[in-house]
């Protein structure tokens, strides 16, 4: 269970198959059983729906006030603030790098890592001369506003500076905390389904770009790609899709060219 937002594994009581009237037992093998259906969307073993449901709006709501006081800080500082996103192994850190190579002669730039442990991300991201924050969520499967709050008083916000937060790998809780970014960016790679936009339509339908990454090990695999691109569409139809690779460079002039435009944007409203 994440001990953060008290997401957990659905189960069926004790985890045994269903009896029915004739004594055999069934496995639903050949059957969906949708817990979505229900009044919160989650079942956790001896909690009531409505107490759950309870318990995820007052979570949410707490969340929400600090991410509006991360936006009030971001917005009086001038600094842009970016949410990777992604599941773990999509290549987020490298893409990052890369982008930060893109991007460190023109604008000024910070970067906040999440993981449940370890300060390697951030190790490598210092190593670029930018600086970087570890945030380590121990048994937490996201960050949350309050984390970065505090995160964001440990990195400069300068006036037209870029704030990139790498969240941790993950494509469920993430989508339901806002960390008072000002554009989430999902990642997804080639190595992953095709179909990962509809089994995990929330991330999608949430972010503001998503980055086909790994292009590179296109031809050594059979993954297709206008097949994601429907997949993602159909979860999202005006979501602007881009096809990179963090390892070899290609697509990342594309990548850093969004990120200015979106912040150029954002720097015009404030």
């Amino acid at each position: 269970m994440c001990t953060v937002c008290g997401c957990a594994t659905a189960r069926h009581g004790d985890g045994h198959a269903h009896l029915h009237g004739n004594g055999h037992g069934h496995d639903h093998r050949d059957h969906a059983i949708d817990f979505g259906e229900g009044l919160a969307g989650v079942t956790v073993p001896g909690m009531s729906q409505e107490r759950t449901i309870t318990i995820e709006r007052d979570i949410l709501a707490r969340n929400a006030i600090h991410a509006q006081a991360n936006r009030d800080l971001l917005d009086a500082s001038g600094a842009f603030a970016l949410n990777l996103l992604s599941s773990p192994g999509s290549g987020k850190t490298t893409l990052l790098v890369r982008t930060i190579a893109a991007l460190q002669d023109r604008w000024s730039l910070a970067v906040i890592e999440g993981d449940q442990q370890t300060s390697l991300d951030a190790e490598r991201i210092r190593q670029t001369g930018v600086p970087a924050v570890q945030i380590n969520t121990g048994k937490g499967c996201h960050l949350d506003a309050h984390m970065v709050g505090h995160a964001l008083d440990q990195v400069p916000l300068d006036a037209g500076g870029l704030v990139f937060i790498e969240n941790v790998g993950n494509l469920v809780c993430p989508a339901a905390f806002d960390l008072g970014e000002d554009a989430r960016v999902v990642v997804l790679s080639v190595t992953e389904g095709e179909d990962k936009p509809l089994k995990y339509p929330d991330m999608f339908a949430a972010a503001d770009l998503m980055v086909l990454n790994k292009s590179d090990l296109l031809p050594h695999l059979d993954f297709d790609v206008e097949a994601c691109r429907a997949a993602a569409l159909r979860v999202n139809p005006d979501l602007p899709i881009l096809i990179v690779s963090a390892r070899t460079g290609a697509g990342i002039d594309a990548f850093a060219a969004w990120i200015e435009a979106r912040a150029a944007l954002v720097g015009k409203r404030r």
